[in-house]
């Protein structure tokens, strides 16, 4: 799609390309006046993408950045309501709405595949970055960064606001520790050795002054990169820019240069702590790391080899170093961690709930594995899966949800930061794989290990050890230091920090004008898409089983998907079917070790994945489905041979070796622990829900906190119950693995299915037949109303119930009910008001419903909040705009783009949970009529799910003992 762009004189075009790799027309331009530089990548892809970065390296760690990113999306010149952000999010037909900071780098990107509401998303970010409201209202800064709290003079005196309480969250997790401290030890005496979010303990130290300076001396289009991507208008984009913004502007020198850290003379040895509860165990608690510094970003076959050093060292099971650390006893969990979207990249070996004093032998079963691999050569098959693996992954170009725009404007800044005439090294990218294959037989990678894991002195040995109680301790000397602070102020002072809380509460709370809600441009409702989009399904009968297919093109990739179901596995061994899908790929098969299977599937295929699922009924909500899937995808001459793969997975997996069965559970335990700790949200709400919910009963025993106390037991006491997970293991696996339990589930074009019965037939052939008996699982439903402690400083706070069950229907009009809710109430009280991180509500066709919040400081104040919503709701009142903005978010939330791979599973979910595309339209007819007078009647809804009182929170250990009055039930988030 060329575009005559040399008639701008605004701008030099600095390069022009093809970009076959991408189907692009990529353009380099330089706006004369400022300097500001522009990257296009244009094509035809509907999803535009425009993103505006600066470089913000900062100086020290009180999150100036991260603070500065929130604030300028509370109001500019043109744009002067108090959160437009939320105004887009409710309001636009946006693909991907965010602001990002970085180490180095603070990017503001919005996507749409609306022409009109693109346009509208670009001309309220540009206005944002470069005309904030934060110079007119300090209150801004205080909100959306910290400031003192104190509601009556007699009160505590404490510290609030939105980035402290999200970087209390951050720092609450131990593997956010670990991975912060890493880069921070490679690199301190540079912006990579500071917390560009914020160290909670350093952010009261800024000030509003400093926070204002920030701004004047980096968001200046000089020190800008501006990006646009897909099927639009280049010079209509790059006229508006330069009309509405550059031109106002003259060329600055801004000072953003990414020092380089020095190269150490030798290795240094550090040591960190982190927090745990006081009744947690100290042994096989600790962070061993091993981290070198990798050369520049701006090498760009490095940049990609990287990924391929962390597949095959550490990263894909049974890879050497992984293994040696685990046979030495060193961690529960060994991984390896690559980061290079930073100006000097970074490698991190990680042998997690290791013990303190095993460090000398951490290091040294490291460099000795690393010296033998030099030696001996690193396993070719293992490298050439390796390299298929990330060629595969970049062809597919699949990022889920997220707009693939998106993903390379992002990636482009790995080059582009650093050097302004490079935005597509690592974009463009099947070269570099190409040169990458080749480099499998000449040594490169046995040489890069020798260079810079090996020999190179610029690493560091870092141990992230645990400290029992140490939040506690923290806490009580903040607030020993805030009342003695408190304490050294006049009366005059004290009643000062009060009226400025109650100032603070006044702006919070005041409405914006209805001429500075206009402001914000705003589609209508005849904008809408009124059809909803049609599953693409159609059920075919092969060789016995059912054969869905969604006739995609999909570029040459068949996505496939075995769906089992479960409906015959009894209730003693239904959690471990949570186990079985972690343990299949794991073990070895009949013709396959373990680390040579996941070659062979990295070779042959773009990955295969056991996953379980669960599926409400659309029609009847006592009755569910739950699945084991094996899903892969593969290019279509590749077919047979992942079938091949699939059946030797599923049917000889080998369950008797003792010591791998060890590994696994251990490594499950481990990982499972940490993304409870990172989505404790996550965790209370799906335990709340599974009081009352079937569906959420059967997750819960497959991944929620029964898996987890499943694992907890397992390992502790594997030798005891080792013979009885075999046992139950290869029992299930003939519950689960029949003919009559097959579905098969196909994304792709015809061609991909050529010949495909013989081989379905064949493999059905092989599936299990043998009798099997029990009493299958049903759940069992109760009221547990509990609280899980954590040695975190914040809170994860859900109501949940049902209201289906007190005789009301689900109606489309509840999705503009959870946007209005989402971005208005539970915002402005829980978020801005309250300083959570975050706040979500769910109000599903099944009935079920939740509110919930994320990184809370408060708890019971929260659940106040929660009880007042219903009367919020019966009291709304909203003009037609509001009403409209609130529809076209929840149009958005139903219309994100999908991928060949999502359009799939959106049409399978479809075919397994019944529900028609009749009911489906008829939703969306209900929410595209619906009124302010609609929105107060769903108040009700509030009300039946709230009467049915579940609760369930996870968070600080000392803040859910002064509230335990609250819960049935208190205990520790892990045993």
């Amino acid at each position: 799609m060329s575009q005559n762009l040399e008639k701008l004189t605004a701008y030099e075009i600095l390069e022009k390309r093809q970009i076959k790799d991408l189907n692009s027309e990529g353009y380099l331009l330089k706006h004369k006046r400022t300097g500001a530089h522009i990257t296009l990548l244009l094509n035809d892809d509907e999803n535009k993408v425009f993103y505006i970065g600066f470089r913000t390296p900062p100086k020290d760690s009180t999150g100036v950045a991260h603070i500065l990113e929130h604030s300028v999306l509370c109001g500019s010149k043109n744009f002067p309501v108090k959160d437009p952000f939320i105004e887009l999010a409710k309001g636009s037909l946006n693909t991907f709405l965010n602001a990002m900071t970085y180490p180095d780098k603070t990017v503001y990107p919005v996507a749409s595949c609306n022409d009109t509401d693109f346009k509208n998303l670009v001309h309220v970010y540009l206005d944002a970055v470069f005309y904030p409201n934060i110079y007119k209202e300090e209150k801004i800064f205080h909100q959306e960064g910290w400031h003192y709290e104190l509601e009556n003079k007699e009160d505590d005196l404490k510290i609030n606001g939105v980035v402290y309480n999200e970087m209390k969250g951050a720092f609450s997790s131990p593997d956010d520790v670990a991975e912060r401290e890493i880069m921070n030890s490679l690199y301190p005496d540079i912006t990579y050795g500071l917390e560009s979010g914020g160290d909670p303990e350093d952010i009261p130290d800024l000030t509003y002054e400093e926070f204002l300076s920030f701004h004047q001396r980096y968001y200046h289009p000089s020190n800008s990169y501006i990006y646009l991507y897909g099927n639009l208008d280049a010079e209509e984009y790059l006229t508006f820019l330069e009309e509405n913004y550059l031109k106002d502007f003259d060329s600055l020198t801004i000072d953003s240069e990414i020092r380089q850290q020095e190269p150490f003379a030798e290795k240094r040895e550090i040591v960190k702590e982190y927090s745990i509860m006081e009744d947690e165990p100290v042994r096989e608690n600790t962070y061993l790391t091993y981290n070198v510094s990798m050369g520049s970003s701006l090498d760009r076959k490095l940049y990609a080899a990287m990924d391929i050093l962390d597949y095959v060292l550490c990263s894909a099971p049974g890879t050497p170093v992984k293994q040696a650390l685990i046979d030495a006893g060193i961690g529960k969990d060994v991984y390896s961690t690559m980061e290079n979207g930073i100006a000097q990249p970074y490698f991190s070996i990680v042998a997690k709930n290791a013990d303190e004093d095993q460090k000398e032998a951490f290091v040294s079963v490291i460099e000795d594995t690393l010296k033998k691999l030099v030696e001996e050569g690193i396993d070719r098959k293992a490298l050439q899966a390796a390299v298929n693996y990330f060629t595969f992954k970049y062809r597919e170009g699949d990022f889920g949800s997220y707009p693939k725009g998106l993903m390379l404007g992002l990636q482009a800044m790995d080059s582009w930061l650093y050097d302004k005439k490079e935005p597509f090294m690592h974009i463009e990218a099947n070269q570099t794989y190409e040169e990458l294959k080749e480099a499998i037989t000449e040594g490169y990678y046995e040489e890069l290990i020798d260079r810079y894991l090996l020999k190179n002195p610029h690493k560091t040995i870092l141990t992230v050890k645990p400290v029992q109680g140490l939040t506690t301790r923290k806490d009580e000397a903040l607030h020993d230091r805030l009342q003695a602070y408190k304490n050294t102020l006049s009366e005059e002072e004290v009643l000062a920090i009060v009226e400025n809380t109650k100032a603070l509460r006044e702006y919070q709370e005041a409405p914006d004008t209805k001429e500075a809600l206009e402001t914000i441009p705003l589609l209508k409702r005849e904008d809408m898409k009124k059809e909803a989009t049609p599953y693409i399904n159609e059920e075919r009968k092969l060789a016995g089983s059912t054969l869905l297919v969604h006739d995609i093109f999909t570029n040459g990739i068949a996505y496939i998907k075995l769906l089992f179901d479960l409906k015959q596995v009894p209730a003693e061994l239904f959690p471990y079917v949570g186990i079985l899908k972690s343990v299949l790929m794991g073990v070895n098969t009949e013709h396959y070790s373990y680390g040579e299977l996941f070659n062979e599937v990295n070779c042959k295929t773009g990955g295969i994945d056991v996953q379980a699922g669960t599926y409400g009924n659309a029609k009847d909500l006592s009755k569910f489905l739950a699945t084991l899937e094996i899903k892969t995808k593969v290019f279509y001459e590749n077919r047979d041979e992942a079938l091949d793969l699939i059946r030797e997975i599923l049917l000889t997996s080998d369950f008797t070796d003792d010591k791998r069965l060890k590994e696994i559970i251990a490594e499950c335990r481990s990982r499972m622990q940490a993304s409870m700790t990172g989505s404790g949200h996550t965790v209370a709400a799906l335990r709340a829900l599974s009081y009352f919910s079937p569906t959420a009963a059967c997750a819960q025993q497959l991944s929620g906190m029964v898996q987890c106390r499943l694992l907890e037991d397992l390992d502790s006491s594997f030798e005891e119950k080792k013979e009885f997970l075999k046992k139950n293991l290869k029992a299930l696996i003939h519950y689960i693995f029949r003919p009559e339990n097959l579905l098969i589930d196909y994304t792709g074009t015809e061609e991909g299915l050529a010949g495909i019965e013989e081989k379905i037939a064949e493999f059905r052939s092989t599936l299990f037949t043998d009798e099997v008996s029990g009493t299958p699982y049903v759940p069992e439903l109760s009221k547990k109303n509990e609280a899980f402690m954590t040695a975190g400083q914040v809170q994860y706070v859900c109501r949940a119930g049902n209201f289906l069950k007190k005789g009301l229907p689900f109606t489309g009009a509840l999705k503009v009910l959870k946007v209005m809710m989402g971005y208005e109430y539970l915002w402005t009280q829980v978020r801005v008001k309250g300083g959570a991180y975050g706040c979500m509500c769910t109000f599903s066709r099944s009935g079920d419903s939740y509110f919930v919040s994320y990184r809370d400081p408060n708890l019971e104040k929260t659940i106040e909040t929660y009880q007042e919503a219903a009367d919020y709701v019966k009291n709304y009142v909203a003009d037609e705009r509001t009403v409209t903005q609130f529809i076209i978010g929840a149009v958005s939330e139903l219309d994100t783009p999908m991928t060949p791979k999502g359009r799939g599973n959106y049409s399978l979910a479809g075919y397994l949970t019944g529900l028609t595309m009749d009911r489906i339209q008829q939703e969306r007819d209900e929410l595209l009529a619906t009124t302010a007078e609609t929105i107060k009647g769903l108040s009700c809804y509030i009300e039946a799910f709230m009467k049915d009182d579940c609760l369930c929170v996870v968070g600080n250990g000392e803040k859910i003992k002064e509230e335990k009055k609250l819960f049935l039930s208190v205990d520790q988030l892990f045993h």
